[in-house]
């Protein structure tokens, strides 16, 4: 069935326009992830198409049978619920088939695959992180038809990330969604749409296939512009013939060149690639010393001395203490034991989750100048990179450049800080979550950049595909606040902890069958008198607990009682249940020496 149809939709933000004439619609059961640059429009188009906002014209034909649900980027509750019941609440009664005790374990086990494992704590004492896998996990139990994602994995540690993947691939639900994270882009999602110059451009497949296609019609577009570029200087070399020629000329051959000499000139700011090239100060031997480091709970006697070019990513649960260890190596957050020493020489980057410092109402290029206006990179021609050329290289237009900093979106306003940090040139950068809301466009080059980076690199993030791109070294949290460190890239490590897993699995499996082999079969013993009774008081009981479980199954069955009986029949239930296995078991062992 059709979820909903837009037509000729168009939206601005202030003198902004995001998208213009726009099309697009979905069946039920397709899985759809929109692509585009920060400030397309992206966050937008999924608020239109959830009903929140209204578009500035076109209009969108919703089908009413359909149930939607929205996840935001950063979610609010207005109800200060608990966290379990929260998600309990979202789930349709209606249109379920679930009972309240089935209901409630589903909740808790959804919550407890997100890494909240304190369902009965207030959602307004939560942290931001944690209220978003709160909300994930509401839209989850909702079973909606259509599920509108806004950056689903921001929050989410590498596990959970995995998990809700899996969820989504094995779902016949439909699934609208925007994400930074490629290999869950290229996992969930059978088509993309891409925003691109205010145009909405669709792509059937996954995130592979749509790659492939676009490097396809870059290649077109590019042989195509080679022929106007060659087309274009003929022109313009008749122009400047003089009046005479140009008389001999149609009016139609003129506008055309003054039409491809506008484009040209858009192209080259609008939508120019971003382009990092910032240079590293010098390093001298001591760069950062951290002795038999603990930090409370979270790091345990950790010890690290770093050396040029050590690129290094760090992976854990939500609330591990990522965080917290990269705080500790920068000398903002005291130490409980051991010592961390940073070198003169440092010059320490260090981009946060939270951008805090921006000046809202200043421009975004009065922002950078407020850091430098310029850089000394020490190399090449353009040995000193401006602060104008460092937007341009970063995505921003000269138009964007003189705009106020509280206009841009989410992902602008990332870009502008890590820009700002980039233009300290630092020698040692700590990235804490960068990912988070940037588009594609800007986390390849981050990459690139990352790439020809001289100094120390220190990445906490669940991107997998960004860790793969990046580091050499991972850093993985285990349990009671160890750090064990593993060779190579995300994908490596997992490797290892596959190959680890699986030979624990051969290892246990060959002494199960050394230890059947080895075995004889003991000498039956027959029952004592003790046991004799016991066994007939067995056989006694276990039909009455049976009984007992089957009245209680009935009474839940037949829809009668409040919220709290049901709460408490799932609690005998469960008891009684527990109780019938321990008597069957004894059974089992009493009954074979008999």
């Amino acid at each position: 069935m059709t979820l909903f149809s837009a037509s000729q939709l168009s939206k601005s933000y202030f003198e902004k326009t995001l998208f213009e004439n726009i099309s697009f619609g979905m069946q039920d059961g397709e899985r759809v992830g929109i692509i585009g640059r920060n400030g397309a429009g992206k966050t937008s188009l999924l608020r239109i198409i959830a009903g929140i906002d209204e578009p500035d014209a076109g209009e969108i034909a919703f089908n009413r049978e359909a149930r939607f649900e929205y996840l935001a980027q950063l979610p609010t509750f207005e109800v200060d619920d608990l966290a379990l019941t929260t998600v309990m609440n979202a789930y349709d009664q209606q249109h379920g088939h679930l009972e309240d005790w089935q209901l409630e374990t589903r909740a808790r086990q959804t919550l407890g695959r997100l890494g909240i494992h304190e369902p009965l704590r207030s959602v307004h004492a939560m942290s931001g992180g944690q209220r978003k896998r709160v909300a994930i996990a509401r839209a989850l139990i909702a079973e909606p038809d259509l599920l509108i994602l806004d950056e689903p994995t921001n929050h989410l540690d590498a596990a959970s990330v995995q998990w809700l993947q899996d969820t989504l691939q094995n779902s016949p639900r439909a699934l609208l969604l925007v994400t930074h994270d490629r290999y869950f882009l290229d996992a969930v999602c059978n088509r993309i749409v891409e925003i691109d110059e205010h145009r909405l451009f669709s792509y059937e497949g996954s995130y592979e296939k749509y790659l492939e296609r676009k490097e396809s019609m870059i290649a077109v577009a590019d042989a195509t512009a080679a022929h106007q570029r060659n087309k274009l200087r003929t022109e313009l070399a008749w122009l400047q013939k003089g009046a005479k020629a140009r008389r001999t000329k149609q009016q139609s051959r003129i506008d055309w060149i003054e039409k491809m000499q506008q484009e040209q000139r858009t192209e080259s700011t609008e939508f120019r690639d971003i382009d990092i090239e910032v240079g590293g100060k010098f390093l001298g031997g001591k760069i950062i010393d951290a002795i038999d480091v603990s930090v409370e709970s979270l790091v345990t006697n950790f010890t690290y001395r770093a050396a040029p070019l050590d690129r290094i990513g760090i992976i854990g649960p939500n609330g591990a203490g990522k965080t917290t260890l990269l705080n500790a190596l920068a000398g903002r957050r005291s130490t409980t034991k051991g010592h961390v020493t940073i070198g003169d020489t440092v010059n320490l980057g260090f981009f946060e989750q939270e951008i805090r410092d921006l000046s809202e109402n200043e421009t975004v290029l009065s922002n950078v100048r407020a850091i430098a206006e310029y850089i000394d990179v020490g190399v090449g021609r353009e040995r000193y990179i401006t602060a104008k050329e460092l937007c341009d290289r970063f995505g921003f237009s000269p138009k964007q450049q003189h705009a106020f900093v509280h206009t841009l979106s989410g992902g602008e306003r990332r870009r502008l800080g890590l820009l700002r940090i980039l233009m300290r040139n630092p020698n040692v950068l700590f990235l804490d979550e960068p990912t988070n809301d940037f588009d594609l466009v800007t986390l390849s080059a981050l990459e690139e950049y990352l790439a020809y980076f001289k100094g120390v690199l220190l990445i906490v993030s669940h991107d997998r595909a960004f860790l793969d791109k990046t580091v050499t070294t991972i850093w993985a949290f285990e349990e009671g606040g160890r750090i064990k460190e593993y060779p190579g890239n995300y994908s490596a490590y997992l490797e290892k902890l596959e190959a680890k897993s699986a030979s624990a699995e051969r290892e246990a499996k060959s002494k199960a069958a050394d230890a059947k082999a080895d075995a004889k079969p003991p000498a039956k013993q027959k029952l004592t008198f003790k046991e004799q009774k016991e066994l007939q008081a067995l056989e006694r009981s276990i039909p009455q607990t049976e009984a007992k479980i089957s009245a209680i199954e009935v009474r839940m069955a037949s829809g009668e009682g409040s919220y709290s009986d049901h709460h408490t029949w799932a609690a005998e239930h469960a008891a009684l249940t527990e109780e019938l296995d321990s008597l069957t078991l004894r059974w089992l062992e009493l009954s074979e020496r008999v």
